[in-house]
């Protein structure tokens, strides 16, 4: 348990807290590499991709408590609730109502027990009975009370995820009927209820998080990840914005360099280039530091997800299977915290490859390339169909992809599904991985989510606040 909250803190700066990180700080070469960039679905494709997004949507519409609409952190192990798997989730009701899985009235029902659970959850500096303080929210909910599951922090990126996806519904439910409007009210007070100047202890930037017993966590956030889309909120908070000042001084802790050939900013795990994506088109638009690098930041997490592949296409540790069509490194479980067979092997884990470094056990995750599935579809795509074609029920079920697998490991565990003779399977499914998978790939096929984001008065003052111009934001 304390693993996998620690990981969720944020991972920009757990990650070489693992036994395996190995900084690259050797110079490194101007880029000589082009990444292809041409795609074209075939027959076969979309009918995977109809399956993929079809079993997917289940896992949010079928393991969330229809009374306060709070999704599991993962199933079908018990668990609580994760206040970003929330966030996914209720985008991802958008896409089913877009491909006629269930209706709007399903989705908005589903959706006001949500919000008005989140509008009216209590809020407080005191340590239990509550679910969040200053317009925050505990990382993780219980899944019945909704209240602060044992000691888990004051979460600023969960709670931005959270409100990625109000705002998504705040921009969907445009109607003029009673549910409706209700929606677009409380979607507006939640956000607006967020002091992101409270967490602003080492001003400019924001703070990962705050417990009621030890105060601010020690840290902020700094250098390339996830967290884009709480800079992007919290500068365009309509009652408690920061000041752009928080945007320059957080890209100014990115790391740009090369690895494997490809020139971008830096960070290991794959979520840190996808995350913030789920929800904003960054093609065609730049802020003053991708302006200089004559870059944007979608064109970065394709560089990212090709650099990613290549680690484990050349595969210099010798994983089992690792190759073309089997990759792809991220945050994810794994099979257990054990040295066996002269090699370390770990539970829940941010694994990645990049030069800020190297964490990687043999365990792959398929949300790695389902959440990249916009950027490089062509590398993407042929992934996931060879992934569950060779594995088939061992690792995709009736919610889709459970989270991870590694074929080396052939040892006990606890988490598997099925003995692991021939390598182990995850046996859950986690929301934050099935939430990027469900709307990168709607994403990929016709741009809703992203197109209607770009509705949203609050992301647009967002992104220009953080100086973004140039393409669908003129």
């Amino acid at each position: 348990m304390n693993q996998l909250i620690i990981a969720a803190l944020g991972m920009g700066t757990a990650l070489c807290m693992a036994v395996s990180c190995q900084p690259n700080t050797q110079p490194q070469p101007v880029v000589t590499t082009t990444v292809p960039a041409t795609y074209s679905a075939t027959a076969a494709d979309n009918t995977f991709l109809d399956s993929l997004q079809r079993d997917t949507f289940r896992y949010f519409w079928e393991t969330t408590n229809p009374q306060n609409g709070l999704v599991p952190d993962r199933a079908p192990s018990p668990s609580f609730s994760s206040i970003a798997a929330v966030g996914f989730g209720l985008t991802t009701y958008l896409v089913g109502v877009e491909r006629g899985y269930i209706s709007r009235t399903q989705a908005s029902d589903r959706t006001l027990a949500t919000l008005r659970f989140f509008a009216n959850a209590p809020q407080s500096a005191q340590a239990t009975g509550i679910a969040g303080y200053k317009g925050f929210f505990y990382h993780f909910l219980d899944m019945k009370t909704g209240e602060r599951f044992k000691q888990v922090e004051l979460s600023t990126i969960d709670t931005a995820l959270l409100l990625g996806g109000i705002l998504s519904v705040q921009a969907y439910f445009d109607q003029n009927t009673p549910a409706e409007t209700e929606i677009r009210t409380l979607a507006e007070t939640i956000y607006g209820r967020a002091d992101w100047t409270f967490f602003q202890q080492r001003t400019p930037l924001v703070a990962m998080g705050w417990h009621p017993e030890t105060g601010f966590i020690k840290s902020d956030w700094t250098g390339y990840n996830e967290a884009m889309l709480l800079y992007v909120l919290a500068l365009g908070s309509p009652t408690h914005p920061v000041a752009p000042e928080a945007w320059t001084a957080w890209t100014k802790t990115y790391q740009f360099t090369t690895y494997n050939g490809l020139q971008h900013i830096n960070f290991d795990p794959l979520f840190g280039h996808q995350y913030s994506h789920c929800w904003i088109d960054f093609r065609g638009i730049q802020d003053a530091y991708m302006r200089d690098k004559r870059l944007d930041y979608h064109e970065n997490s394709r560089l990212a997800t090709y650099a990613n592949r290549a680690y484990c296409v050349a595969n210099k540790a010798g994983w089992t299977d690792y190759g073309p069509t089997i990759w792809g490194l991220t945050a994810c479980d794994g099979p257990a915290d054990t040295l066996a067979g002269g090699r370390q092997f770990f539970s829940y884990r941010a694994r990645g490859a990049a030069s800020t470094g190297i964490v990687d056990d043999g365990t792959i995750a398929p949300t790695a390339a389902g959440g990249s599935l916009p950027f490089a579809p062509e590398i993407c795509v042929p992934a996931l169909r060879a992934m569950k074609a060779r594995y088939g029920a061992k690792l995709y079920g009736l919610y889709g992809f459970r989270d991870a697998f590694n074929p080396t490991y052939r040892y006990p565990s606890r988490f598997a599904n099925g003995p692991t003779t021939q390598g182990w399977f995850d046996v859950d499914y986690l929301g934050i991985d099935q939430g990027p998978i469900m709307l990168m790939a709607e994403n990929l096929r016709t741009g809703f989510v992203w197109n209607l984001m770009k509705k949203s008065p609050h992301i647009r003052r967002g992104l220009t606040r953080a100086g973004f111009t140039g393409g669908w934001l003129q």
